[in-house]
């Protein structure tokens, strides 16, 4: 638990847009130090200048998190500048969508790459800085969020390689927790489980390396029709990443492991573990909205 944030450093990545510049913004207004990384450099251009102007002390980098040495060359500037952090905040993330077959060697290798391996190269290289200050000095705290998603505790049809990459980031992160709990009483983790909350999560193909691009096939129909759905739940969500950039920062001062954007979604989850509980049949994922279940169908079978 960290209670006192001014003066303390926070590492950011996905910094340039969503929950991580509406945590870097709430960062700065409490006085902390700011590494910032992003793959996009005019948005992590533009996150940059905002912070100077609140007066904040940043570092910002580009980075790939999929990239473990550019990970690893974040967190050697991270600590000659301001030392060990004590918030680090595994934010980068990618969509995809689609039936889960028709997804290329390429979308896995993207989102995997980033959901997956950009989470554990930031466990990996920044948590021994943590425990390191922490056996160096007994009043320092540190705490380490990771961003998972609701999909990381359901499976929702037609958007297959997402949800197998943010079920990876919750089990990492709930092992992350158990093994700090092991070692440490200084550093401990949290997970952020977001639902549909408009960011530019449904727009991540603008940020897609050109190298994975040039090995693509043309988006299939299902590709087509998950990346409407996904503009579509995006972007008339009711939930700001401004506030839940906000409770990220209640979730590290009061030790709250698990973060959930939207409460009244955990009723999905609690179906989820009752039918693994009861070795049933995974439920019906639109028993409460059949409406949508059936135009997903329709939109499926019809002719091209």
């Amino acid at each position: 638990m960290i209670k006192d944030f001014k003066g303390k450093t926070a590492v950011l990545t996905g910094a340039g847009s969503g929950f991580g510049l509406e945590c870097a913004r709430i960062a700065a207004g409490l006085g902390m130090n700011l590494v910032l990384a992003d793959v996009q450099q005019d948005a992590l251009d533009l996150a940059n200048a905002e912070m100077a102007r609140r007066s904040a002390p940043v570092l910002s980098m580009r980075v790939d998190v999929s990239r473990a040495d550019q990970v690893e060359a974040l967190g050697a500037a991270t600590l000659e500048r301001f030392g060990p952090p004590h918030f680090v905040f595994n934010n980068a993330g990618v969509a995809s969508g689609g039936l889960i077959w028709e997804s290329s060697a390429a979308d896995w290798d993207w989102v995997l790459g980033v959901n997956l391996m950009g989470v554990a190269h930031g466990v990996r290289v920044f948590t021994p800085m943590m425990l390191a200050a922490a056996a160096a000095d007994p009043d320092y705290s540190g705490h380490i969020v990771n961003t998972a998603s609701m999909a990381g505790l359901v499976n929702a049809p037609n958007m297959g390689v997402y949800n197998v990459s943010k079920h990876a980031v919750v089990a990492l992160t709930e092992t992350l927790y158990q093994d700090l709990a092991l070692v440490s009483d200084q550093v401990s983790a949290s997970v952020l489980c977001p639902f549909f909350v408009p960011t530019g999560i449904s727009q991540s193909h603008r940020n897609r390396p050109e190298a994975l691009e040039s090995k693509s096939l043309r988006p299939t129909k299902s590709q087509r029709i998950g990346q409407a759905m996904s503009d579509k739940a995006v972007a008339g969500g009711k939930v700001t990443a401004a506030e839940v950039a906000q409770k990220v920062f209640s979730a590290i001062a009061n030790g709250q492991f698990y973060i959930y954007s939207h409460p009244h979604a955990i009723a999905s989850v609690q179906t989820r573990m009752e039918d693994v509980l009861q070795a049933r049949n995974p439920s019906d994922p639109f028993a409460a909205k059949p409406a949508l279940g059936a135009d997903l169908r329709k939109a499926l079978r019809d002719e091209a």
